[in-house]
């Protein structure tokens, strides 16, 4: 079961926060509510679209660790269910695979501006993923004997015209170069006006890019710096390790003494209206910086990441 109601706000799970999600996050086009769960970690988001903008249930999924599916037995599991769901309910389109390299991939808009993805949807093969169900236009849009043809893992015809099509026996092997060639050749066959050896080096340049980099960060600034990988799209956060990795923080350029003589009139009323500015800190930070209460030196570095991940200057006046 879920542990949190997301609309805008979150909620403990129930049907009234379902409910109250909804209503918070209904407007002209829609309604949407995301569900989450702690462990294993999974989020399920539900777009609603209404008349006269649609009439139309999107659903996403996303589960972690990807780990989860290295086992047959748990993606066949998974594959039961989906050919369940897309026989009893007619899609244009679904897929399963790694988050990143969906990313990567350009998906949801392929290159496509939002208006013309939501008004098009996945109108023809821009992708082939690990699990892929293509509606009955999809398929007649390039012929059902070459849909039901492509060299897979497997391809089922559903009841419904829709067909299931899956590249690799196990969902987090998908960047393995055998499951890319697989992929590559199931692309090329459903798209004839691509070239096979270009769409395979596409895929290892997304594998190469999807590979772990070990953090090791120059440790004046590892603290801070341990920080920044979750901040980005999990598809670019390799990429920033290395680049962090890399990074060096400059040499000083001055020193000063450690302690310099006052310039001020009266230290300690000076030195109380610091402190009375803390307490102000702490009373409005408490709740999102929760270590600020226990006043450490990581404290502060958890309070510098706050600032940075908020832009802290330029989205809000000195005044506050």
């Amino acid at each position: 079961m879920p542990d949190v109601v997301k609309g805008a706000q979150r909620r403990k799970y129930s049907r009234a926060s379902i409910k109250k999600a909804l209503e918070e996050q209904r407007d002209e086009h829609g309604t949407s509510v995301a569900l989450y769960r702690a462990q294993p970690l999974v989020e399920l988001t539900l777009d609603l679209d209404l008349p006269p903008s649609g009439n139309q249930l999107s659903c996403s999924l996303g589960v972690q660790p990807l780990s989860l599916f290295s086992e047959r037995g748990r993606c066949l599991m998974f594959l039961d269910m989906i050919r369940t769901l897309a026989a009893h309910y007619l899609v244009d389109y679904a897929m399963a695979h790694g988050m990143a390299d969906r990313q990567l991939a350009g998906a949801p808009y392929f290159g496509r501006d939002e208006k013309a993805s939501r008004r098009d949807g996945f109108d023809k093969f821009y992708e082939v993923f690990w699990l892929n169900v293509f509606g009955p236009k999809l398929v007649e849009s390039v012929g059902r004997e070459r849909v039901l043809s492509t060299p897979a893992h497997l391809v089922e015809e559903l009841p419904n015209g829709s067909v299931l099509l899956v590249l690799w026996p196990t969902a987090a092997d998908f960047a393995r170069d055998e499951a890319r060639v697989a992929q590559a050749r199931a692309h090329v066959h459903l798209r004839p006006d691509l070239d096979f050896d270009t769409v395979l080096r596409t895929l290892r340049e997304r594998s190469a890019a999807l590979v772990p980099v070990e953090p090791r960060f120059h440790p004046d600034v590892a603290p801070f710096l341990s920080r920044l990988p979750d901040v980005f799209a999990i598809s670019e956060r390799q990429r920033k390790i290395a680049e962090l990795n890399a990074f060096r923080p400059p040499a000083p350029e001055e020193w000063l003494p450690v302690a310099l003589p006052s310039d001020v009139g009266n230290p300690e009323r000076v030195l109380t209206s610091y402190g009375d500015l803390a307490e102000g800190l702490v009373a409005a930070l408490h709740t999102k910086v929760p270590s600020i209460m226990a006043a450490t030196p990581e404290s502060l570095t958890d309070l510098d990441f706050h600032f940075w991940r908020e832009n802290f200057p330029e989205r809000y006046k000195r005044d506050l």
